[in-house]
């Protein structure tokens, strides 16, 4: 079916941003959430995930504006590496606050539209969503929160929307950048390429009413994190 105009966050970069050209691609129109102005054109908002309140207020502008929001794609996601002890506070709490709370955030303020449509939501979660390892509390926190969070919404609006969990593992992205080499894959590792996800995330969207996809697990075959 006809994607429609879909909410992407953390649409500027990465994953974010080869899903909105793949919903571009397929006659749907992006819109999104993101920090900077996305280099493709794009209609957009300007947000950090952490003020729900600004996040709230920019979903409803989208939906003003476009008149009514068909899906929402929780892409945008940070990270803090290091022991908990080490970590500087106010940033491991970033990390939830984005991660977590702020998907959290972007999907109630796009459930009027998504139950009046019958919408798809897609939530962006990790395999360090379901692996817990060492130096990553902040991150696995959240998108273990992320995991929890899906389903708890997929059984909750269930014949009201689509909802349906990605899982992610490593894809040559932004992500990695600004780390120490420490926290950085070695340069021969195996990593998806974010255009390919994408397609996973078109092909959950495209479904008709009625038929889920609950959960894809896609990571590349060398993935270090999975199982």
């Amino acid at each position: 079916m006809p994607v429609g105009t879909v909410l992407i966050t953390g649409g500027s970069s990465g994953l974010g941003a080869a899903t909105a050209e793949a919903v571009a691609q397929a006659g749907g129109r992006p819109v999104v959430l993101d920090r900077v102005t996305p280099a493709a054109d794009y209609d957009c908002e300007v947000v950090d995930l952490a003020d729900r309140r600004g996040t709230e207020n920019a979903v409803r502008s989208v939906s003003d504006r476009v008149g009514g929001i068909d899906g929402v794609v929780t892409c945008a996601g940070i990270d803090s590496c290091g022991r908990l002890e080490d970590v500087d506070a106010d940033e491991w709490d970033q990390v939830v606050l984005v991660n977590l709370l702020g998907t959290a955030a972007v999907v109630r303020a796009a459930m009027p539209d998504l139950i009046e449509r019958r919408g798809r939501v897609v939530t962006v979660a990790s395999t360090l969503g379901l692996r817990a390892v060492s130096d990553a509390t902040a991150y696995c926190a959240s998108k273990f929160g992320v995991v929890g969070f899906t389903r708890a919404l997929s059984a909750e609006t269930a014949g009201r929307i689509g909802v349906t969990l990605l899982v992610p593992g490593g894809m040559h992205t932004p992500f990695f950048d600004g780390r120490t080499e420490q926290y950085k894959p070695p340069p021969d590792a195996k990593l998806n390429q974010p255009h390919d996800v994408a397609r996973a995330i078109l092909f959950a969207l495209e479904q008709p009413a009625g038929c889920e996809m609950r959960e894809i697990l896609i990571a590349p075959s060398m993935e270090g994190s999975w199982p």
